[in-house]
């Protein structure tokens, strides 16, 4: 069998983390298999859909690095791709299924519907379905729905690539709309028809369309089709174990974001694969390529994706220390743009600061922070600092750094670094007496980046300005 399998997203939205990773999954079992991934917009919900959606949806997408195989701009012969265009392939469908008397004219008003659903919530009803009064009814030049006749006694039953066999009886599911009042199908129809005309092998989804799938069931069944191999996902899920909810602001949600904040788009593959699918072995920093190589399905978690923040910021800054210095930079300008940070300075500089932080950067605009805990913090030693300089000799050694500072024309960290073992020599310390006094001297702090560089960042008025407070 070929592998075909597609990511439909509707364009009421920005990409989200939770579609990015159906489509990065879609699109990891299709490279596996030498299959077709294909990117069809489902935008019948017309009131919902937003000028920008499908363009957000393609080009963050293909900034992640998940290329279809077809799609609005790419046609492989099964389009069109967006479902507004398939109106006239949906209606010859559902005007087949009113002829063989599956489907059906519903005269029924929304007030008349929601008359019918009080009264069965007054009676204690506990299965809220439409009571199928419209079925056999003679037709009326009236506006109608197109619902769908749930057989009676009937199992839907499928093998589900997560979650084993599933079952659901047509007891539980009432006489459902097929197609709107204005024509337009529903989801649940349109995308089997979609599906089975494109020859869609394997539907790999969230768990939250695991309901739907009886219903898309019955319209394969009605139509004599083979329906595919369906998988769904099991939800990400928060720190606390709550579904991921828009309202959740403490986790970002949208793949935009992420690219706006500097975040690399190999590290956020690497990171969106590990949720809910896990490799074999312990390394989870894996490239595409590796990715493709190693997925298999059958690792796909039955248990809710936890989203780990720590994970993934550590996937990021893994990613970032591969970089080069140049692409660092590249990372951080905007951040640094916006902030002021580089008015007046050279590339010197700024390829400096770039270079203390980007062993511990976890995204590009995390310099700001990192720069501003460093430099903008107030100069204030605490006890164990000044306890420390307070030793004998560190003012002989602070003194003789000092002076060779001053002497300085051009205050950068290749002219600065010798200085320091320079000092050590006219002072007579080495080692942590040496470098520690100087630190402390001059950046508040007992660690840090290479002091050379930092000091350069500094400024040669700002670091003799800070020795001469130290010295006693």
């Amino acid at each position: 069998m070929s592998v075909r399998v597609r990511y439909a997203p509707s364009p009421t939205g920005h990409l989200h983390i939770g579609n990015a990773r159906a489509a990065l999954f879609n699109y990891l079992f299709a490279r596996k298999y030498n299959g077709s991934f294909i990117v069809r917009i489902e935008d019948t919900d017309t009131s919902r859909n937003i000028e920008v959606g499908v363009e957000s949806q393609l080009k963050y997408l293909k900034w992640l690095g998940i290329e279809w195989d077809e799609s609005i701009d790419k046609d492989g012969g099964f389009g069109p791709y967006s479902q507004l265009e398939r109106l006239d392939i949906y209606k010859k469908y559902a005007d087949l299924l009113v002829e063989k008397g599956i489907a059906y004219k519903c005269y029924c008003t929304p007030k008349e519907l929601e008359t019918e659903r009080e009264a069965m919530i007054a009676c204690g009803e506990d299965k809220l379905h439409y009571s199928g009064k419209c079925y056999g009814r003679s037709e009326e030049d009236l506006p109608y729905t197109l619902r769908f006749h749930v057989p009676t006694n009937e199992e839907y039953v499928f093998n589900d690539i997560v979650k084993g066999e599933v079952s659901f009886k047509s007891e539980d599911i009432g006489d459902w709309v097929m197609v709107r009042e204005n024509g337009i199908p529903t989801y649940n129809f349109a995308c089997v028809i979609d599906d089975y005309l494109m020859k869609i092998s394997h539907v790999l989804r969230g768990e939250d369309h695991i309901t739907n799938t009886p219903k898309q069931i019955m319209i394969y069944r009605a139509l004599g089709w083979e329906t595919p191999i369906f998988g769904h996902m099991t939800l990400i899920v928060n720190e606390n174990m709550k579904k991921l909810s828009k309202r959740d602001f403490s986790i970002i949600q949208y793949i935009e974001q992420y690219q706006e904040l500097g975040y690399l788009p190999d590290a956020l593959f690497n990171f969106i694969s590990l949720l809910g699918w896990s490799p074999k072995g312990e390394e989870e920093i894996l490239n595409r390529e590796q990715l493709i190589e190693m997925f298999d399905s059958t690792r796909l978690s039955k248990s809710p994706a936890k989203f780990d923040k720590e994970k993934l910021a550590y996937i990021n800054n893994r990613y970032i220390k591969e970089l080069s210095v140049e692409d660092t930079v590249e990372l951080c300008m905007p951040h640094l743009v916006e902030e002021g940070i580089v008015q007046g300075k050279d590339d010197e500089w700024i390829y400096s600061l770039v270079s203390i932080f980007k062993g511990r950067m976890s995204y590009g605009a995390e310099i700001i922070d990192l720069y501003d805990e460093f430099f903008e913090q107030e100069f204030v030693l605490n006890q164990e600092m000044i306890d420390f300089i307070s030793q004998e000799g560190v003012n002989e050694t602070l003194i003789a750094f000092r002076d060779l500072l001053q002497e300085l024309v051009t205050f950068n960290a290749v002219d600065i670094k010798p200085l320091i073992k320079q000092a050590g020599k006219i002072a007579g310390s080495k080692g942590k007496m040496l470098f520690m006094p100087l630190r402390i001297a001059t950046t508040a702090s007992m660690h840090g980046p290479d002091l050379p560089q930092v000091l350069s960042l500094l400024g040669k008025e700002t670091v003799i300005e800070r020795i001469n407070a130290n010295i006693k």
